[in-house]
């Protein structure tokens, strides 16, 4: 098989028809990061249970893999389920929501290295989406996004969120002046930004009162504000659909 049997935690990220009854499979593995894998045979009709369903973007799995670190395609030996989500993936807005994170960590997850912190980041917000109240929903993919950014280093600075009047999207700070360019908020935007910024968990999310426009508008901001700080970031699919169906 070319590699080392290891066991590791994933996220599938994505999944693509191979032949006539594989897939490959994009995964964020807790002990590799981003990683490409094989899985052959589990589109086959005559299997009882369809273990395709086992890789729909946001499944949370358990994965025992051969890893070689030359190859940019490795198999994977066994699958199981490590959390059943109760109503992620048939909850029309939670899904929608999931989409939109799947498709935002796709865009900026770029590079093979592991980093533990985030992908306890990403397993704990979709466990807290599965879980989540009608009251949660409405700002989760805004806490999601602005949260999200933390991991790559160009996240609002908090140390000047106190005294700016706007948001310098390209330098990533509060500031008291107007920008020079395009790329800033202001208003209600800004001090809504200010008011993510001091949610820690999913939990305190129904305390953040935002109206759909704001919310909206909000979603485009930060669309904007990872494609200034991501290279190749590209237009969000998902985004448009995640509006129409929080409304």
């Amino acid at each position: 098989m070319g590699g080392t049997l290891h066991q590791t935690k994933a996220i599938i990220l994505r999944t693509v028809k191979y032949g006539e009854t594989s897939l490959i499979v994009t995964a964020y593995t807790e002990l590799f990061g981003l990683q490409s894998y094989l899985v052959q045979g589990v589109r086959k009709p005559s299997k009882k249970n369809n273990s395709a369903n086992c890789f729909m973007p946001g499944a949370l799995l358990e994965l025992i893999v051969y890893y070689n670190e030359f190859r940019h395609l490795n198999r994977i030996k066994e699958f199981k389920w490590s959390h059943l989500y109760h109503n992620l993936f048939s909850d029309v807005k939670k899904n929608s929501i999931l989409l939109y994170m799947i498709e935002l960590a796709q865009k900026t997850i770029k590079q093979p290295e592991p980093n533990s912190d985030l992908y306890g980041f990403l397993e704990d917000v979709l466990l807290h989406l599965d879980a989540a109240s009608d009251e949660e929903i409405p700002n989760f993919p805004l806490f999601f996004s602005i949260h999200l950014s933390y991991f790559f280093g160009f996240q609002p600075n908090e140390k000047t969120k106190e005294t700016g009047a706007f948001l310098d999207l390209q330098e990533g700070v509060f500031a008291n002046t107007t920008p020079l360019h395009p790329n800033y908020t202001e208003g209600i935007v800004t001090t809504a930004i200010k008011d993510l910024l001091k949610v820690r968990t999913p939990s305190e999310l129904p305390e953040l009162l935002l109206p759909y426009n704001i919310r909206k508008e909000l979603l485009s901001v930060l669309e904007r504000f990872y494609a200034l700080h991501i290279s190749d970031f590209g237009k969000m699919k998902s985004t448009h659909i995640l509006q129409e169906v929080m409304n």
